[in-house]
């Protein structure tokens, strides 16, 4: 018997990882926000639903990819949300970015209706979700997570489970701090090379293959020396993550300086309008550019 899957959440990655789904053979219902978005999954004959509470009929999973914890709240918790039209046994995959203290509230509320709710979001962007090589930090009931396995499975090379409800969520905010801050050195380490003169290529070679050298910096740098900004991941998420990051340090109680300061740095980039461009055009805040139109 084939198993149905609801994925609620359409977007850049959300996309990627339910036509990854579909072609390892699960069922999908899917419901989005913005209709435009379901009409490719339509046209193949799948299930568009008008809300998450009517995406969960007959699933034995769900996925979510939403943008933050308000989307989070109404796609789970709000009126016509997946949680309360759940039955009991299933279990939703929450692989989006969100606090921990949003994954605790929803796991809560999961489990007094006999519901399994896993945070995982997923590190890796466009060209991981659709080459099904996302890694899932996973937080939540261990059984839960093995249960689910072939859905991780279907959609990544790695699934690691973090321990209770929140950790997922958790890791997956320390994971886009170190990422929001390296972006943030990258990006002064190419305005000193320009000024220098260095050869572009040249530099990249080098510091790719020096300590500091990281997939990061490989695919970072040649947007910021090329002044290519399309985003694979969109600088006013990476700057709420960062935020949210933050938010953790304080319900931790300890000082985040240099998260504190990268968030800044992102925060402007995105009052200066550069929120929906690729992550990397930190750099043209940092550099004082405009974005070429």
């Amino acid at each position: 018997m084939t198993t149905t899957i609801a994925f609620l959440g359409l977007g850049a990655m959300g996309s990627r990882m339910a036509v990854n789904l579909q072609s390892a053979g699960f069922a999908l219902r899917v419901y989005n926000r913005d209709r435009a978005k379901v009409r490719p999954f339509a046209d193949k004959g799948v299930p568009v639903c008008d809300t998450p509470a009517a995406a969960m009929q007959g699933a034995s999973f769900a996925v979510s990819m939403v943008a933050d914890d308000v989307a989070t709240r109404a796609v789970m918790l709000g009126a016509g949300g997946a949680v309360a039209a759940a039955a009991a046994g299933a279990i939703i995959i929450d692989s989006s970015t969100n606090t921990p203290a949003m994954a605790r509230e929803v796991a809560q509320a999961a489990a007094a209706r006999g519901v399994q709710y896993l945070d995982a979001p997923v590190s890796g962007s466009l060209a991981q979700a659709q080459g099904k090589e996302l890694v899932f930090m996973v937080g939540g009931d261990a059984a839960a997570f093995e249960r689910a396995q072939p859905v991780f499975k279907a959609m990544g090379r790695m699934a690691k489970h973090m321990g209770a409800s929140g950790t997922g969520a958790t890791i997956k905010l320390i994971n886009n701090m170190l990422s929001g801050a390296a972006t943030a050195a990258i990006a002064e380490a190419v305005i000193a090379a320009e000024a220098a003169g260095l050869d572009r290529a040249a530099t990249l070679e080098v510091l790719g293959e020096g300590a500091a050298g990281s997939r990061l910096l490989k695919t970072r740098m040649p947007k910021m020396f090329s002044r290519d900004f399309a985003p694979s991941f969109q600088l006013q998420l990476m700057e709420k993550d960062l935020r949210y990051f933050l938010l953790l340090a304080q319900e931790l109680d300890r000082p985040m300086p240099v998260a504190s300061l990268v968030r800044s740095q992102f925060q402007a980039a995105r009052r200066g309008a550069l929120g929906a461009l690729d992550s990397s055009a930190l750099f043209l805040q940092a550099a004082g550019e405009k974005p070429r139109s």
